[in-house]
């Protein structure tokens, strides 16, 4: 980088570090102002930050944190002995080079806060890979603060993974391959002869990406984006993960094994921001409403958490971002007459330019629409989860 990009960069970062100050010190805090900084580029930037904005975006009071585990809770509790085996081999999940002492120590403390977060919420059922959100939290927050972030977390974006069966997991990834198939019609089609299907994708959902990425940065940066976004989002950013990948898919042998084998294993240089602003986007363009049909078609959903939220297509009529990305579809439709009807006609390869290559927004009116969708739908499922 030069000199002049590394002054433009801190330059950038200080301005980033101000506004999210001046959000955080209105009375009431800022919230919109909040999730657009964690979508916007670079998200909160520090783990000090993340500590004074994250419990923001949760709507958890840092003043009313739940007192520490007692001595008895992992007594007679059904769920102990296998969050232990989980928490065990956890070792990855931990700073290099961390002592092991104080390694143990935040295992301790990481098996105690799943334990009572669901001894608090009976209704939920512990699942392999929840560890590796809570372990997410304890570093970067702590285990009070963890332990409330982490309740409510699990009691709204990650509610659909906790019913006793898996059906509301399923569901969500079916909403993969639709996405797929209106970006590159010719990507899904080879999928769907490999008959490779979904579940490659399942620990990316269930873990928020935490239980793949190797490096601690990138995993923080993605829960950034999350906790400001709609439930789906993950399942939006798994999918930019597979389109980016075209290339290295359609060289593969069209077979399930082969497929998944590549697909299963994330590459850990992928350009994170990139793919951030791609899936904003792609969630503008199309919201879960226009998704939910098809993914109904694959399985039949009941109830779940994203089906309570009330996504963009219901909150946008007055939302400018929205209205300036739609009318940039429709000028560059009426330019070229080749994508005349690319949203209706999408199995064309115009639209894979248009939504991915040709039409990123630099996540200025993305980020604005899609946290103008996080702060309509969360209400609607709890009227007191955001100010």
């Amino acid at each position: 980088m030069s000199v002049r990009g590394a002054h433009g960069s801190e330059f950038r970062r200080r301005r980033k570090l101000g506004d999210i100050q001046k959000a955080l010190s209105k009375e009431p805090p800022d919230v919109a102002a909040l999730r657009r900084m964690a979508i916007s580029e670079g998200g909160l930037l520090t783990d000090q930050i993340r500590c004074q904005v994250w419990p923001r975006l949760l709507n958890v009071s840092v003043e009313e944190l739940p007192p520490a585990a007692g001595p008895d809770l992992r007594l007679g509790n059904k769920d102990y002995q296998q969050v232990l085996l989980d928490v065990r081999r956890s070792l990855r999940r931990f700073p290099p080079g961390m002592p092991l002492s104080e390694r143990e120590d935040l295992q301790e403390q990481l098996i105690d806060i799943i334990l009572q977060v669901l001894a608090q919420n009976p209704q939920l059922h512990y699942y392999q890979g929840y560890h590796d959100i809570v372990v997410t939290f304890l570093l970067v927050v702590g285990s009070r603060l963890a332990t409330a972030l982490v309740d409510k977390l699990s009691t709204h974006h990650l509610r659909d993974f906790m019913d006793p069966t898996m059906d509301n997991t399923k569901h969500i990834l079916n909403y993969l391959m639709p996405i797929i198939e209106l970006v590159n019609p010719s990507l899904h089609d080879f999928m769907q002869r490999a008959e490779v299907g979904t579940i490659f994708a399942l620990s990316w959902l269930i873990t928020w990406f935490g239980h793949v990425l190797s490096d601690f940065r990138h995993v923080v940066r993605l829960y950034d984006f999350f906790l400001a976004c709609h439930p789906l989002m993950p399942i939006y950013f798994a999918a930019v993960i597979v389109l980016h990948r075209e290339e290295e898919v359609l060289e593969c042998e069209c077979d399930m094994a082969s497929v998944h084998h590549l697909l299963s294993k994330i590459p850990q240089d992928l350009p994170y921001e990139i793919l951030i602003s791609r899936a904003g986007d792609l969630f503008v363009q199309f919201p879960p409403s226009e998704l939910s049909r098809e993914a109904a078609l694959q399985h039949q959903a009941q109830r779940t958490a994203a089906s309570t939220f009330k996504d963009f297509e219901l909150a946008s009529t007055q939302q400018h971002p929205d209205t300036v990305l739609r009318r940039r579809l429709r000028d560059s439709a009426h330019r070229d007459p080749g994508t005349k009807g690319v949203l209706t006609k999408p199995r064309t390869n115009r639209l894979m330019k248009l939504a991915v290559m040709g039409l990123t927004v630099a996540l200025g009116a993305a980020a604005l629409a899609v946290v103008k969708s996080a702060l309509d739908w969360a209400p609607k499922f709890e009227l007191q989860i955001f100010p």
